[in-house]
């Protein structure tokens, strides 16, 4: 099918008078006192804060003016990397001079400037970075066209419309160009020590040209859907360029969904082709994914939706040709394809608002999401926030840890790295298999300087023998990075002592599916950091946190965390319904951007991510509707009702808590709780397992029939103090019976 184009504060003591960083200055940070006549009180500074409403960046700009708020600054410890360990959390870590001497924003001043330029002309501040890109024809006058209120019409976003460009020729043939054609693009580590390749640009692009070709062949045009079920090959990545290069959309289904989840997703995009591979081994275990694929086709086929072509990989370290099963005159080897076709393809230039991909988000209804991003504008964004927010420089090796299923493989493993020249590291297996030193030996292997990855597997490597860490150099690290969900102060600080020795800053990032790249980030250089704060927005973001009734929160609050006005990366719609796009992001709080995300500002002005306000659990930086959850356990002949809730989980972040209320007369047991998992396991993917069944005869109703969650919550995290009235309940003994239950 057609997809259609969218027509003072604690750093008065470490900003000299030139703007730059002084360590000398914040080593005594902590015992520093301004004179009386030189501070302000509280409620002067609140005062200062409220009449500044107008100002592009109140909460940073008044840090200029005034330190911190209070007067005398308490149980501050300033740290400068590489000198000394992050040890407490109200530590604030500052880039060492030279770090900062040859950063792209070298100091709060410059990024000052630049935030400030950005709010007050975005478009030309956005039109000077696009120009840096290769278009066909230049946009229009209008730089970008907005309407976030939905009291004022329809949602719209549109920037540099008019313009033609094509994403992949500006990932490869403008580096090829430039002179980059042998400087190597993908480094590729097997999951197998000692299984690895690489490709040059100049071989990347011939590589996407000849599947490119193919696809035109088999009458893949522009504006069609290709989805692509692939593990992490470099085939991944090449398949997305090939798809951008000729026009067609693709949708990257992550290789860890079940047939269902997948089959939803080709139902609701109706692809020409579908990409794949036979196998994958992920640490000691091998995964059928032509047999989930083939599941998959039958499913949708059921359903009215055929796809012709299943283009399979043979990938011969997982299994064989002889034991995946085929069927004839729709599946067709790559192998066998592929490699006949020319190393050149011609370029189809789309404009900046023509499609680029679908990406499904787990919503809250049940039914994923169809993302959709657009070119120009993803372009331009995702580059611009990988080149600043890593501090990206020529000679760096990048490693994402996250897989191109997600949109931190699409921003970030693909396309910003790739439009900024970069070497970019792309890893098969598990990162700790066979042992939880297997980063770090890739990291010293690819003398990889740039480290992004997820508070999940932060935590997760915590856990063991810091020895796997330490047998390994990690001196070409750089700069470290974290995504997918807050990371908690206490993994921050392990990050930062121990993988980075004391000398790497971490640009934790904030930033969603929706997004398409980072909106609040730390810049390497420039601002002193905070163990487990996202630090203050990129250019062009203007993040505000509002209350319940959606008016804007001032200085030191917490609230929900909204967007005022549009950026290039953002998402353009949700594919098929433009209607749930409205509902679920801008009618909450009309007239803003609504995150989902619960967020405080601290008396500094550094932002810190609460986590989900929704009905979405954020498990190992997946987001997972609690919907689906329900949906897959509820589906069980035995199970009567269901309700998942998130919990707090040392190593995921969030873990999924799910009370099931079996069919009468139906015993609880062991046998029957795995097959309950199962079930999930089945229709979603083992990462939406749940990690916890609490067997409940009832659940807490309003007598409307309204689940209580919050209840449900506070019983899940034994926080039984905290239950609150529960008189209103149809069955307030419910309540009891379920904590009875707790330990069962």
């Amino acid at each position: 099918m057609k997809i259609a184009s969218s027509s003072s504060s604690p750093l008065l003591a470490v900003v000299s008078s030139s703007g730059s960083l002084d360590p000398k200055t914040s080593g005594s940070l902590g015992s520093r006192i301004l004179p009386a006549t030189q501070r302000s009180s509280p409620s002067d500074n609140l005062l200062r804060c409220r009449t500044m409403s107008s100002n592009y960046l109140r909460h940073v700009e008044s840090m200029s003016l005034l330190p911190s708020g209070a007067g005398r600054v308490t149980q501050l410890n300033a740290v400068v990397l590489g000198e000394s360990l992050a040890s407490e959390e109200n530590d604030l870590i500052f880039p060492s001079k030279e770090f900062s001497s040859q950063a792209l924003v070298s100091s709060p001043q410059q990024y000052m400037e630049m935030h400030k330029r950005s709010m007050e002309d975005p478009a030309g501040f956005w039109s000077d970075i696009a120009s840096e890109f290769y278009w066909k024809k230049k946009w229009g006058d209008q730089v970008f066209s907005e309407n976030l209120d939905v009291r004022k019409g329809p949602i719209h976003i549109e920037w540099f419309k008019g313009g033609i460009t094509n994403i992949c020729y500006n990932c490869l043939d403008k580096n090829v160009e430039a002179g980059l054609g042998d400087k190597t693009a993908i480094f590729w580590e097997g999951n197998e020590r000692g299984v690895d390749a690489s490709l040059t640009y100049s071989e990347l692009l011939q590589q996407v040209c000849q599947l490119s070709n193919y696809l035109k062949d088999i009458g893949v045009k522009k504006g069609d859907a290709v989805v692509i079920y692939l593990p992490m090959l470099m085939e991944l990545p090449i398949a997305m360029l090939a798809c951008a290069r000729i026009g067609a959309v693709h949708s990257v289904v992550f290789a860890g969904f079940s047939a269902d989840s997948l089959a939803q997703r080709i139902i609701d995009c109706k692809p020409k082709v579908i990409l794949t591979c036979n196998a994958v081994k992920r640490g000691p275990k091998t995964i059928n994914l032509k047999a989930i694929v083939d599941a998959a086709l039958d499913q949708s086929s059921k359903d009215g939706v055929s796809v012709d072509i299943c283009l399979t990989y043979d990938n011969s370290s997982a299994t064989t040709r002889e034991n995946t099963k085929w069927q004839n005159g729709r599946d067709v080897w790559w192998q066998d394809v592929i490699p006949k076709y020319p190393t050149s393809c011609e370029v189809e230039w789309v404009d900046a608002e023509d499609p680029l991909f679908l990406l499904y988000t787990s919503g809250s209804t049940g039914k994923p999401k169809g993302v959709l991003h657009t070119t120009g504008g993803y372009m331009v964004y995702t580059a611009t926030t990988f080149k600043y927010a890593f501090d990206y420089k020529s000679t760096d090796v990048y490693w994402c840890t996250a897989d191109c299923g997600w949109i931190t493989g699409h921003s970030y493993v693909t396309y910003g790295p790739m439009l900024n020249g970069a070497s970019v590291v792309v890893y098969e297996g598990a990162p700790n298999y066979p042992d939880s030193g297997r980063c770090w030996e890739i990291v010293d292997k690819y003398k990889i300087s740039i480290f992004y990855t997820a508070p999940t597997l932060v935590r997760s490597l915590m856990r063991d023998d810091d020895k796997y860490v330490t047998s390994y150099s990690r001196k070409s690290l750089r700069v470290l990075g974290s995504v997918g969900e807050p990371i908690n102060p206490s993994a921050w600080r392990w990050f930062f002592n121990l993988v980075g020795d004391s000398r790497c800053p971490i640009s934790d990032t904030w930033w969603q599916t929706e997004t398409g790249g980072f909106m609040i980030t730390p810049l390497p250089g420039a601002w002193p950091q905070k163990p487990g704060s996202a630090t203050f927005p990129f250019f062009g973001v203007q993040p505000v946190i509002v209350d319940e009734k959606g008016n804007e929160i001032e200085g030191e609050c917490s609230g929900y965390l909204c967007v005022k006005g549009s950026w290039p990366g953002a998402f353009r719609t949700l594919y098929g319904d433009h209607e749930r796009y409205e509902t679920t992001y801008f009618k909450p709080f009309a007239g803003y951007y609504f995150s989902g995300d619960g967020c405080s500002r601290d008396k500094d002005g550094y932002f810190w991510l609460t986590g989900r306000v929704d009905d979405v659990i954020n498990v190992s930086g997946h987001r997972i509707g609690t919907a689906e959850v329900e949906s897959a356990l509820a589906s069980h002949p035995q199970c009567a009702e269901a309700a998942v809730v998130g919990v707090d989980h040392e190593v995921k972040g969030q873990g999924i808590y799910a009370f099931v209320t079996l069919v009468e007369g139906v015993p609880y047991s062991e046998e029957l709780r795995k097959s309950l998992v199962l079930m999930v396991r089945n229709q979603i993917g083992a990462f939406a397992s749940p990690d916890r069944i609490h067997w409940a005869p009832g659940l807490p109703k309003t007598r409307s029939g309204k689940i209580m969650r919050r209840i449900l919550r506070k019983i899940a995290s034994r926080q039984l103090e905290e239950l609150g009235d529960i008189s209103t309940l149809a069955d307030p003994s419910v309540v009891d019976q379920l904590i009875a239950l707790a330990d069962a």
